[in-house]
C-alpha cells in the first residue's frame, strides 16, 4: 500500500446503505439466505494527537519536583510564532491565537517565559503589545520578514456592478440555487455578483480569455460564477458544490492570475507559490492534466504523490515548480526531509477537503498547514460540508466566504436516475452479470465494491468469463493503476470494477451507469459514486445493491432518493423502520441494565 493511502477501500461494512426501484426484469432465487454481517471495523483510524485540541503546554526541563508543579503561567500567542517558537508543540486553540501553558517552578517558568520573549521580539512582537511600533501596524508576514503578497486583483465590470439586487437574487436562484455567506464576524462583507460571462471576470486578463476560447467552454458554471469575483479580490474561500461542477477550474484561474501578479518575481520567491493538497493520486494527476491544459505565462507545475518516483519528483521540486499538486501523505515527507520549501506558498488549495479528513489526513493536513505562510489566500472545495470541514475550515481559513450550489444538505446529483435493488448476499454477482448482460454496446459503468479482493476477485470472474475489464484499487502498482484508467478513459474496456479510490474526482464524462455491487462506508461516499455518471450535462443511471446486513443506512438513503425525487422501494423503508426499532430497543434494554440511581430516574 502507498504512503498516501488510508485504505479507504478495506475492510468494507456490511452495515452499509441502500438505493431504490426494481430493475428490468431479474428474478431472484427462491432461497432467500441471511447474509452475515462482516466485521468491519474501519482501518487505520485518524491518530488523534492531543496537542491538537487542547492548549499548548510548554514543559522545561528540571528536577522532578518541578515539573507540573503549582499554577502554570499563562499567555497568548499568535499562531503565525508558535511554529517558529516552542518547535513541535504546534497546538491551535482558537482562530487565530494559540495559548502557551508553561508549568514548574517559578523560577523554571520565568527563565521560560524569558526565552519566549527573546524570540518573539526577534521577530518584530514585543508581547504582549499590540503589534505596533510609532504608530505603525505590522502585518504578519511582515513580523516574520516574508517577501510582500498581493490579493485583491479584481476589477468588476460594470454591467455587473449595475445589476440591481432583485437580478442578482434570480440569477442565482434559476442557476442551482447558488447560496452565498459571509463567515466573517462582526459587520459583514458585500458578497461580490456573480458574473454571467467569462469576460465580466477576465477581460482585463487576455491570456486567460485565450485559454478558455481554446477550450470551447461557453458560460461559466454556478460555483464559478460566484467563486471568481471572491477568490480573485483575495477573500478565502469555502466552495460547496457536487462533483462534476468544475471547481477544480474555479480556483485554478484565479491561481494563475495570483501567481503572476505577485510583487516579487517567480523567480525570487526561493519556492513554488502555489498548493493543491488533493486526497488521492488519481485525482492530484487529474489537477495537473488541468494545470498543463491551461497554459499560462509560462507557470510550471508538478504533481507529487505516494507511489510515484520520489527521486523524480524531488528533483523537479528542487529544480524550481510554480505549483505544486500533492497528496498529503507525500507533501508531508518532503517537507520533513526539507526538499521542498512552503514558506513561499501564498496560494492554498485544500480540495475535496472532506475525503481527505475521511482518510485519516487530518494530522499531516494540520501540519502542512502550520508551515506554509500565514497570510496566505486559501481556497477549500468540498462536496459535503460535515463536521470535520468545518472545524479545519474555521481554524485554517481567515474571514472566509462560502458559497454553495443546491443545498449544504447531503444530496445526489438530480441528472442521476438512482435505482436500488434490495438483494440476498450471495445472489450479488449473479445480478451483476445479469446487468452486465443487458448494457448497450456504446454504455460505460463503474462497478464499485468495498474492498480490494472483491474487486479483484470480480476482475477475474469477467475475464474468465471473455468480458472485457479493468481494475482499480489502492494496491495495484501505480503504472497498472494508470495504465487501468487510460484504458477506461479511452474506450478500450468498458467496465472499470474499482474501490472509492474512484469515487472522488474521476473526470470521465461518458460514464453512462454506476454499479454500487458494495454499499460505501458511508452515505457521502454513495453521493460521490452516484456523481461519476451524470455529468457535463449528461443523463446517468446508478444502481445500487442493497442486502439486510446495510439496514443501518436505510434512512439516510431514504433522505438521499427523496431530495432526487427519485423512487423508494417499499422494502427499503421497511427497513428502516425496522432498525429503527432494532435502536430503540437496544436502549431500553440498556438503561433497564444499568444499577438503580444512576440512569433510571426516567424509569
Amino acid at each position: 500500500m502507498s504512503d498516501w493511502e488510508v485504505d479507504s477501500d478495506e475492510e468494507f461494512r456490511a452495515g452499509s446503505r441502500p438505493s431504490a426501484l426494481p430493475l428490468l426484469e431479474w428474478q431472484p432465487a427462491m432461497a432467500s439466505a441471511q447474509g452475515r454481517r462482516s466485521p468491519g471495523s474501519r482501518p487505520f483510524p485518524a491518530p488523534r494527537d492531543p496537542w491538537l485540541s487542547g492548549p499548548l503546554e510548554y514543559r522545561p526541563r528540571g528536577p522532578p519536583r518541578d515539573r507540573g508543579l503549582g499554577v502554570p503561567l499563562c499567555f497568548h500567542l499568535d499562531n503565525a510564532l508558535i511554529g517558529t517558537i516552542i518547535g513541535n508543540y504546534r497546538v491551535i486553540r482558537g482562530t487565530y491565537e494559540a495559548e502557551v501553558k508553561i508549568f514548574g517552578s517559578n523560577d523554571a517558568q520565568n527563565k521560560a517565559k524569558m526565552l519566549i520573549d527573546d524570540l518573539v521580539k526577534r521577530y518584530g512582537q514585543n508581547y504582549p503589545g499590540d503589534r505596533t511600533e510609532k504608530g505603525k501596524k505590522f502585518t504578519v508576514g511582515e513580523l516574520l520578514d516574508l517577501p510582500p503578497i498581493e490579493r485583491n486583483f479584481y476589477k468588476e465590470s460594470q454591467k455587473i456592478a449595475s445589476m440591481p439586487q432583485e437580478e442578482v437574487a434570480k440569477w442565482r436562484k434559476e442557476n442551482n440555487n447558488i447560496i452565498c455567506d459571509d463567515l466573517k464576524e462582526g459587520e459583514k462583507r458585500h458578497v461580490p455578483n456573480p458574473v454571467c460571462k467569462f469576460e465580466d471576470a477576465f477581460q482585463y486578463y487576455p491570456d486567460v480569455m485565450a485559454n478558455i476560447r481554446k477550450v470551447g467552454f461557453k458560460n461559466p458554471t454556478p460555483i464559478q460564477s460566484q467563486a471568481w469575483p471572491i477568490i480573485l479580490q483575495g477573500i478565502d474561500l469555502i466552495g460547496i458544490a457536487q462533483t462534476g461542477t468544475g471547481k477544480t477550474l474555479a480556483y485554478l484561474m484565479p491561481g494563475f492570475i495570483h501567481l503572476d501578479s505577485q510583487p516579487i518575481p517567480r523567480d525570487q520567491r526561493g519556492g513554488p507559490g502555489m498548493l493543491v493538497l488533493a486526497p488521492t493520486r488519481e485525482l492530484a494527476l487529474q489537477v495537473e492534466a488541468e494545470c498543463s491544459k491551461y497554459t499560462y505565462k509560462g507557470i510550471k507545475s508538478i504533481c507529487i504523490y505516494g507511489g510515484g518516483d520520489r527521486k523524480g519528483q524531488i528533483k523537479m521540486v528542487t529544480k524550481g515548480v510554480d505549483i505544486v499538486i500533492a497528496t498529503p501523505g507525500r507533501l508531508n515527507d518532503l517537507q520533513m526531509n526539507n526538499f521542498i520549501n512552503l514558506k513561499s506558498i501564498t496560494y492554498l488549495v485544500l480540495d475535496e477537503a472532506d475525503r481527505m479528513l475521511d482518510m485519516g489526513f487530518e494530522p499531516q493536513i494540520m501540519k502542512i498547514l502550520l508551515d506554509v505562510r500565514p497570510d496566505r489566500q486559501t481556497v477549500m472545495t468540498s462536496a459535503t460540508w460535515p463536521d470535520g470541514v468545518r472545524r479545519l475550515a474555521k481554524s485554517y481559513l481567515k474571514d472566509p466566504m462560502i458559497v454553495y450550489v443546491g443545498t449544504l444538505d447531503l444530496a445526489a446529483v438530480n441528472t442521476v436516475e438512482q435505482k436500488v435493488i434490495i438483494i440476498p448476499e450471495e445472489e450479488k454477482r449473479a445480478f451483476t452479470r445479469y446487468f452486465i448482460d443487458t448494457l448497450k454496446p456504446k454504455d460505460k459503468v463503474i462497478i464499485f465494491v468495498g474492498k480490494k479482493l472483491t474487486a479483484d476477485d470480480l476482475s477475474s470472474d469477467f475475464s474468465l468469463q471473455g468480458i472485457p475489464v479493468q481494475s482499480l484499487h489502492g494496491n495495484r502498482e501505480q503504472c497498472d493503476r494508470e495504465q487501468a484508467l487510460d484504458d477506461f478513459k479511452k474506450g478500450r474496456v468498458r467496465i472499470l470494477i474499482a474501490t472509492d479510490l474512484a469515487s472522488r474526482g474521476l473526470d470521465v464524462q461518458d460514464i453512462t451507469h454506476v454499479f454500487n455491487f458494495d454499499f460505501p462506508r458511508n452515505i457521502e461516499e454513495y453521493v460521490h459514486r452516484v456523481g461519476r455518471t451524470g455529468r457535463a450535462g449528461r443523463t446517468g443511471e446508478a444502481v445500487t445493491l442493497v442486502t439486510r446486513n446495510d439496514w443501518r443506512i436505510a434512512s439516510e438513503l431514504i433522505s438521499i432518493l427523496e431530495r432526487a425525487n427519485q423512487a423508494v422501494p417499499e422494502e427499503l423503508i421497511s427497513m428502516a423502520e425496522r432498525f429503527k426499532q432494532f435502536q430503540m430497543t437496544k436502549e431500553i434494554k440498556k438503561d433497564l441494565g444499568r444499577p438503580r440511581g444512576k440512569s433510571q430516574k426516567g424509569f
